[in-house]
């Protein structure tokens, strides 16, 4: 994940994302919206822009089930150690 997916507060609010929507691929809805709202949310317009978010919240979801993941190994390797 790079840096270049993540909006800043003044962006996220001048665009009116909700802070429920505000996370690691948060720029990539910012013209997502905008393209949905000029051409009135057809299905088959903006796909570009909906795969690359798309795109973006599955990577997203993957890095953190891995991390999450190492995490419940790491702490059953320790429970093991102290018995």
């Amino acid at each position: 994940m790079t840096s270049s997916h993540i909006a800043s507060q003044e962006e996220l609010k001048a665009a009116k994302v909700p802070v429920a929507w505000r996370d690691q691929c948060s720029a990539l809805l910012v013209p997502l919206n905008v393209c949905r709202r000029q051409n009135y949310y057809l299905p088959w317009q903006c796909e570009n822009e909906r795969h690359s978010y798309e795109k973006c919240q599955y990577d997203d979801m993957m890095r953190r089930m891995k991390k999450m993941s190492k995490l419940k190994l790491q702490q059953a390797e320790e429970l093991e150690d102290t018995y």
